[in-house]
């Protein structure tokens, strides 16, 4: 087995990961926000909010630790999806349908931006 410190990444500050675990989370809400309103219909914000980290921190630390990527994603949806039944009050079987709206929201959006990002980093001049 490789000792921790070989297998975790060198040379990134705390407050890039913490940049970069905020930023996730925040787009995770908002892409959570959106799946729970297409879903319920008017729903809270706050909600959302607590929905958005559980996720993001697993992309954090299975990127940071370098785990692999499919267990990374099951354990992410799994958070998800309890964090939805849990903070919506919905039924398991709702639940995991706001968790798939989830998943086709935060791929649509993320798709999206990164496209106009490299659309706009293509821009002469």
């Amino acid at each position: 087995m490789v000792p921790l410190g070989y297998v975790v990444q060198t040379g990134v500050s705390p407050l890039a990961v913490a940049g970069t675990f905020g930023l996730l989370a925040a787009f995770l809400s908002l892409t959570a926000f959106l799946a729970a309103r297409n879903v319920l219909g008017d729903v809270s914000v706050i909600k959302a909010l607590g929905v958005g980290p559980f996720p993001a921190a697993v992309a954090v630390v299975s990127g940071a630790l370098d785990l692999p990527s499919l267990p990374a994603i099951a354990v992410a949806l799994l958070l998800d999806g309890a964090a939805i039944h849990y903070l919506y009050g919905e039924s398991a079987r709702l639940s995991a349908y706001i968790t798939l709206i989830h998943v086709v929201v935060t791929i649509l959006l993320g798709t999206v931006l990164f496209g106009l990002l490299i659309l706009l980093g293509t821009f002469p001049g």
